[in-house]
């Protein structure tokens, strides 16, 4: 290997401008500014890491990588990120038309979202719970829902307690999946069921019921084997059957009530 040829220029002198620049510094990459958006995002990371006993502003921040005090700037307080969480679930969900015909199949496919939306963080069925669900951007899924209900043809005392009840439902199921999922991470299981020790748990249950005093306990030994599944979405599709078989018995027209084929 050679040096430079002889005869390679060399380069020019700087010019005097050149010599009066300051040195050229490393650029850096600009800091995305901090909005309404990022805010939420980063509660949701943490509430997934935390849970909600360990969510606060403090940690927040810390996620952001600011002070706590320029959180306020784009949400006024713990409530409020939290109700920003819960309706942030609602993205991109619309309520279909009310269908008479098809009221049973779409409070289903209302209930069935709800339930997986809750499960998409943890302990938000805990947030949801806490929040009432009359908020400008939440009023239209309220609507739609009574809408279902009282185009079905139920009668508006009981249309009126049906949403209620519907979201209950849905709140109670889903938390106690948490629950059941935050005992699996305790405990150091790595199964993703919503009750990954059930099996074992419910083999035990059976055992117990069986050694149980036929004469005193014919019940319990004859249901054993239906009072546990493996699966919690039959165990949620089959209280939502009861619920909707229960609110069909109000209607005034028998050919929207189901029938046992159903």
């Amino acid at each position: 290997m050679t040096d430079v040829a002889a005869d390679t220029p060399e380069p020019p002198p700087p010019s005097p401008w050149e010599r009066e620049r300051p040195a050229r510094t490393r650029a850096t990459p600009a800091r995305t500014p901090l909005s309404r958006e990022r805010v939420v995002e980063a509660a949701f990371t943490v509430l997934d890491r935390q849970g909600l006993d360990g969510l606060s502003m403090r940690q927040v921040a810390a996620e952001l990588g600011v002070t706590v005090s320029a959180l306020y700037a784009h949400v006024s307080s713990k409530e409020d990120l939290l109700e920003l969480m819960y309706t942030r679930l609602f993205d991109g969900f619309e309520m279909p038309s009310a269908d008479p015909e098809r009221w049973q199949e779409q409070v289903r496919a209302y209930a069935r979202a709800g339930r997986q939306r809750l499960l998409t963080h943890r302990d938000m069925a805990r947030i949801s719970m806490a929040h009432v669900p009359f908020t400008a951007e939440l009023l239209p899924h309220v609507e739609g829902l009574l809408a279902i209900f009282r185009t079905a043809g139920l009668p508006d005392r009981i249309a009126a307690e049906a949403g209620d009840l519907i979201s209950t439902y849905i709140d109670g199921f889903a938390l106690e999946e948490g629950m059941w999922q935050d005992r699996a991470a305790r405990h150091g299981s790595g199964s993703s069921l919503a009750r990954p020790d059930w099996r074992e748990m419910a083999d035990e249950m059976q055992t117990y019921f069986a050694s149980l005093p036929e004469a005193d306990f014919p019940h319990l030994r004859a249901l054993a084997g239906m009072m546990v599944t493996d699966s919690s979405d039959e165990r949620f599709d089959i209280g939502l059957e009861i619920i909707l078989r229960g609110l069909a018995s109000y209607l005034p027209d028998p050919q929207h009530r189901p029938g046992p084929e159903d």
